[in-house]
């Protein structure tokens, strides 16, 4: 059977104090970025040089960039 977590099964206090790197900007990633940024985690979206979801990332209030500089300084 499939176990189900709850609020109370997570401590978002373990990722205040840090920057999340989403990877991608589609249906799963757009998902899961907003979801951390509105439960107040610092969030940076992953994208391809050129990609046409930088906007999109940008819009929804995230800062989105080239793959490589969300790994920049972050711990992995």
């Amino acid at each position: 059977m499939a176990k189900v977590y709850y609020d109370n099964d997570a401590d978002l206090e373990l990722l205040k104090d840090k920057v999340v790197a989403v990877i991608g900007f589609g249906s799963q990633g757009h998902a899961h970025a907003l979801n951390l940024k509105d439960s107040g985690v610092n969030v940076i979206v992953g994208l391809h040089e050129g990609s046409k979801s930088v906007e999109k990332a940008m819009n929804a209030g995230l800062e989105g960039g080239a793959g490589g500089r969300s790994s920049e300084s972050r711990r992995l």
